[in-house]
């Protein structure tokens, strides 16, 4: 199977490579991994990670980096874990990191938000949040953070990710200082690699994982040298920002359900981490009741916005009082999303009562409103 059939030049390859850090992880993760020792790869991210604009699966940057592994270590049985979810942030992913990657039991750990985070003191909190999950797992992964870019803009939030990946002396690798400074300097054609400016086709993609390779091999030279990075013990620093997102929680289907009125249950089975609409609540009748009863400082719901025109309208209270309407019509054409909206925020954490209740529904609605979930920290 051809992968890529462009390379780029080993100076962009390097000029990827943002920061090295403290590699005593991923030192370890070689060694089991050359014993013959099984490992499990896994990655954690949005659309890019998940495969958008790939031909196939096989395709996509993470599976190719995948075979990286297979190919290093033929000894070894590898692993892999993708856990890629379009239109998600690190708001998200670190809710859900435990169930959807680490209790896969990762050995590394690949993680990209830059395109669906914004540059913003929030991202960066929830984005050090998510490393601090990942970093503080049992199983001690090694990971390493790389930055997605917007092609045309060079648009990404790799100033308020590598500030906490570097602080956390993590790995870091960024398209935007290779792929997309290849763009700017002539050498390559953006429509060549993309055809909306943002997802990879399988040539980008092919890009993406060549540097992402690169520097894996250079980690793995670091390793059979003996180098300082790979010999200095790792510890886990004191949090960079206040850190109020490193225990957000996701409270799904009738976990934690104080009522329930007039939604009905969905009994479908999840088929997989991106079959994200399944264990939730439907309704289409005005006045219907989902109530939480929640330990939290900070409450988001997750809930679907559809393109099916036009669908139910929602409102949250808090301890009965009225803090956020759901909208879910959706005004994008590409399909559902699976949409976290914050709704309400206090100084300190207390048991609430929360309650989604259904305030408007249209004569003929697209769709029923879908609740996903409460993400509450």
């Amino acid at each position: 199977m051809e992968l890529c059939n462009q390379a780029l030049e080993q100076s962009a390859l390097d000029r990827g490579i943002v920061d090295l850090g403290n590699l005593e992880r991923f030192a370890r993760v070689f060694a089991r991994a050359e014993q013959g020792e099984p490992i499990t790869v896994g990655f954690l991210g949005g659309s890019i990670t998940q495969d958008s604009a790939a031909t196939r699966h096989e395709n996509c940057y993470a599976y190719r980096t995948y075979l990286w592994w297979k190919r290093q270590f033929p000894k070894s049985e590898v692993r892999y874990v993708n856990a890629g979810i379009g239109a998600t942030t690190s708001q998200f992913g670190v809710a859900r990191v435990e169930a959807d990657l680490l209790s896969k039991g990762p050995d590394v750990v690949f993680c990209e938000f830059s395109v669906n985070d914004a540059d913003t003191p929030f991202y960066r909190e929830c984005f050090e949040g998510l490393l601090r999950r990942i970093l503080s797992d049992a199983k001690e992964p090694a990971l390493l953070v790389f930055n997605n870019v917007v092609y045309d803009t060079g648009e990404n939030a790799q100033a308020a990710h590598n500030a906490v990946a570097l602080h956390y002396g993590v790995p870091v690798v960024s398209m935007k200082d290779s792929i997309y400074e290849e763009i700017q300097l002539g050498n390559l054609a953006r429509e060549e690699i993309t055809a909306d400016n943002l997802h990879p086709n399988d040539l980008g993609h092919g890009l993406v994982a060549q540097v992402l390779e690169n520097c894996l091999a250079l980690i793995y030279e670091k390793y059979r040298e003996r180098d300082a990075s790979v010999l200095t013990p790792w510890t886990l620093r004191q949090p960079l920002t206040q850190n109020r997102y490193e225990n957000s929680r996701r409270i799904q289907g009738r976990e934690g359900l104080a009522v329930c009125e007039g939604f009905a249950e969905d009994p479908r089975e999840q088929q997989g981490v991106r079959d994200v609409f399944k264990n939730g609540f439907t309704a289409e009748r005005e006045g219907a009741v989902l109530a939480y009863r929640v330990n939290a400082r900070k409450v988001s719901v997750q809930y679907r916005k559809t393109i099916a025109h036009p669908a139910p309208r929602a409102e949250v209270l808090i301890d009965g009082t009225r803090v956020a309407e759901l909208v879910s019509d959706f005004d994008e054409t590409w399909g559902d999303c699976l949409y976290l909206q914050d709704v309400w925020e206090a100084e300190e954490a207390a048991e609430h009562l929360v309650t989604v209740r259904i305030t408007e529904v249209p004569k003929q609605p697209g769709a029923p409103f879908y609740f996903v979930s409460l993400i509450c920290c």
